[in-house]
């Protein structure tokens, strides 16, 4: 259902922004996958998921947020790539992997060594 009303939202959002992003706005989309990621893997509720969008979206324009919102399910997207849709565990091992990854850390820019 959200990827239906993602893939509408890219649909009426064709403007003249070509989808082009500036550091803040990619790490945002950076962000915004990893909530999508964790939603897909089961982890988010509902009102968790909104509140996480709303928490990388809130301080950006409808139509800022909607050019950040389809570069994150490009991105998400491009994560499937090459695993069959009927392949539960090769996509769920993708999204484990990648959601506990350091992209999907709330400390960008952080790197800890132990």
């Amino acid at each position: 259902m959200r990827s239906l009303v993602a893939a509408l939202l890219l649909v009426v959002t064709t403007q003249s922004h070509a989808l082009s992003l500036g550091a803040e706005e990619f790490a945002a989309s950076r962000q915004l996958s990893c909530v999508l990621a964790q939603d897909a893997l089961g982890f988010l509720s509902e009102d968790e998921y909104a509140e996480q969008v709303d928490e990388v979206l809130g301080n950006y324009d409808a139509e800022a947020g909607d050019v950040i919102y389809a570069k994150a399910l490009g991105y998400f997207d491009g994560l499937m790539f090459g695993i069959l849709e009927r392949d539960q565990s090769a996509i769920q091992a993708r999204l484990l992997e990648y959601s506990g990854s350091q992209a999907c850390s709330r400390h960008v820019g952080a790197h800890y060594t132990l």
